[in-house]
């Protein structure tokens, strides 16, 4: 447990003390925070000459703030506090060089010292997030001073310069040991800015061998031949009547069929997850303040503003969303991020787990075990006081996907309805929408992808701007409302957020590249085709697509080589580096990972014969394998 401290909570924004180096160091206690000062999201964001910090006034702003101000560097973003202890290099802001880290575990041989930084692993007082804080003295080897935020947020007493002190002891064999005094938590280790790996961790090249995906099959004895989906549970008979029986792929051939990865590759995949999530948000911030880059997403500007005051007041406010990547021996790579209404969520979380359990799979163990879960507890900390109302129209898909997401949000004790459509929809003598039941509708899950809803908004408002705009219809006698009354209504509370639109969008790739061209997970992508992407073959993809639709694929020689179908055919293109799903038995398999609260939390297997995946294709059970086990 937390010690208790003799001095009440400083108010949000309160100056605690000044560390060494002339550092101001503030309260973060949450619960006093003067919602007139900070009216928004963006007003929480902290800048110091123009670079982003971090969020006022977390662990991690005040560790990048510090560096910047001390040593004129920063290190990249991270998910969580826990990455820093696995970041390889610092950022030089004057001219973006590049400097080593190394990371120095908690016992090891390696004295901390002043400037470095403390990292403790996720869990106890520091539940999910880990944190950081910077090492000012150490004296004598056996105590440590450290400055920090967003631990007890009381003001410092006038002489002292630092947060805490904590026990350092040097064992027989001159071995650190830094001890916290939270009992509850634990210390990862000290990451220093150094060319001397003496002592350092050791993040060696990983296999490419532990980065292959292994397909594999459980004994036919007839299991699929039963049933094993429950039908009394709504989301799985959809399921079920969606795939014409109790299957998890298509191909009768597949039906024993299942594939796996390394625990390696599990915990790359979960890295890579976290720390795109972290720069997809950088990048969104860096969009909306450019209206040249705006531009490039084709977003009607009548919805700019609703899109800017959307990402300052609910940027933090994304329940779930898909990434997609390619794992092979030659790295991992990202060819999306599906921030809005992503599909494949029952399939992770549930589909493939009752799938292993029916054949017999005892192969490891499944990497969406844990995803209900997080559903449940990110609808539970959104402190929603009414009904949420999932938004779905009549696609096979769509109808097991809302009733997955039903689950969650009942299970974390959220009243919930399902409406297909608008035709229920009507007006009360307020003006307010409601449900075919009466109630009024206050906060909206929706299964359509924003890009979809504004096909529709479109038709719906060619003369009427100042819906966009404003969300403020205007009401005729037998009018019904329409999903634009519903989805860009002021009063109502959208998941996913507006501003996702702009995160899913493919624009979003360019920009990327441009933001973060280091990055071992981005393929070049660019606005306009160059040679360079000529040279290594590309893909051309609508910026507003989705489901895998009008993507072509061009080889070195500008040789279309594959392409897929679909409604987005008269949208702008990005061109995205032509790296190749790896081949497995005659099947393309494109990994997805999930996250929830911006944090990994499943993932799932994807495969197709042809080198697009789409809606269409085939989910495949994924297992993670112990190392030892996988190169076996």
């Amino acid at each position: 447990m937390k010690q208790p401290s003799h001095k009440s909570p400083a108010r949000f924004g309160t100056l605690l003390g000044v560390a060494p180096g002339e550092v101001p160091i503030y309260s973060s206690h949450y619960p006093t925070v003067d919602e007139n000062e900070m009216p928004d999201n963006h007003s929480y964001r902290s800048y110091v000459d123009g670079i982003f910090m971090g969020y006022k006034w977390q662990c991690v702003e005040l560790a990048r703030r510090w560096l910047y101000l001390n040593k004129g560097y920063i290190f990249d973003d991270v998910g969580m506090a826990y990455d820093i202890f696995s970041l390889r290099s610092v950022r030089v802001i004057k001219n973006n060089a590049r400097l080593p880290l190394r990371s120095f575990r908690n016992g090891c041989r390696r004295p901390p010292e002043a400037g470095c930084l403390l990292i403790w692993n996720e869990g106890g007082e520091f539940e999910r997030t880990g944190h950081v804080a910077i090492v000012t003295d150490v004296i004598d080897n056996k105590t440590v001073r450290c400055i920090e935020q967003n631990v007890d947020h009381v003001v410092w007493h006038n002489t002292q310069d630092f947060s805490r002190e904590l026990q350092l002891s040097v064992d027989s064999e001159g071995r650190y040991h830094i001890h916290c005094s939270f009992p509850d938590t634990s210390i990862l280790g000290w990451v220093i800015q150094t060319n001397d790996d003496t002592y350092a961790e050791k993040f060696s090249e990983i296999n490419p061998a532990l980065l292959q995906i292994k397909k594999r099959e459980v004994t036919n004895r007839g299991q699929m031949n039963t049933a094993w989906l429950d039908m009394a549970q709504a989301d799985e008979k959809a399921y079920a009547d969606m795939m014409l029986g109790h299957k998890l792929t298509g191909d009768p051939a597949d039906q024993y069929t299942y594939l796996c990865i390394s625990e390696t590759a599990h915990k790359e995949l979960k890295h890579a997850t976290d720390e795109l999530h972290a720069m997809f948000l950088n990048a969104t911030h860096v969009v909306l303040e450019n209206d040249a880059l705006l531009e490039r997403f084709d977003i009607p500007r009548a919805l700019w503003k609703k899109i800017r005051q959307s990402w300052n007041s609910r940027s933090n406010q994304m329940i779930t969303g898909r990434f997609d990547f390619s794992l092979s021996p030659d790295g991992i790579k990202v060819y999306e991020y599906n921030a809005d209404s992503a599909s494949c969520h029952l399939e992770c979380g549930k589909i493939q787990i009752k799938w292993a359990e029916h054949v017999g799979c005892r192969d490891g163990w499944c990497p969406g075990e844990d995803l209900h879960d997080q559903l449940i507890y990110a609808w539970k900390s959104r402190g929603i006081g009414g009904t949420v109302h999932i938004m779905r129209d009549q696609d096979a898909e769509e109808v097991y996907h809302a009733l997955y997401m039903k689950s969650a949000i009942e299970a974390a004790g959220i009243p919930c309805k399902i409406i297909e459509g608008v035709q229920s929809l009507s007006w009360d003598n307020h003006g307010h929408v409601i449900d075919a039941n009466g109630e009024e509708i206050k906060c909206v899950w929706k299964t359509w992808a924003w890009e979809t809803a504004l096909d529709q908004i479109r038709l719906e408002c060619a003369a009427d701007e100042a819906t966009l705009q404003q969300g403020k219809p205007l009401i005729q006698p037998g009018m019904k409302p329409r999903l634009v009354d519903v989805l860009l209504r002021t009063e109502v509370m959208v998941y996913e957020p507006l501003w996702t639109l702009v995160t899913s969008n493919k624009a979003m790739l360019p920009v990327l590249w441009q933001l973060f061209p280091h990055s071992p997970y981005l393929l070049n992508s660019q606005f306009e085709l160059n040679d360079d992407l000529r040279k290594s073959g590309y893909v051309a993809k609508p910026i507003a697509g989705r489901s895998g639709s009008n993507i072509s694929i061009f080889d070195h020689n500008d040789a279309k080589i594959n392409a897929t179908q679909g409604k987005f055919e008269n949208r702008n293109m990005i061109y995205q580096e032509f790296f190749k799903l790896p081949c497995i038995q005659e099947h393309n398999v494109q990994l997805s990972t999930f996250t929830v609260d911006g944090k990994y939390a499943g993932s799932c297997a994807r495969v197709d014969p042809s080198l697009i995946v789409t809606s269409h294709s085939d989910v495949l059970a994924l297992r993670v394998i112990a190392d030892t086990e996988f190169k076996n």
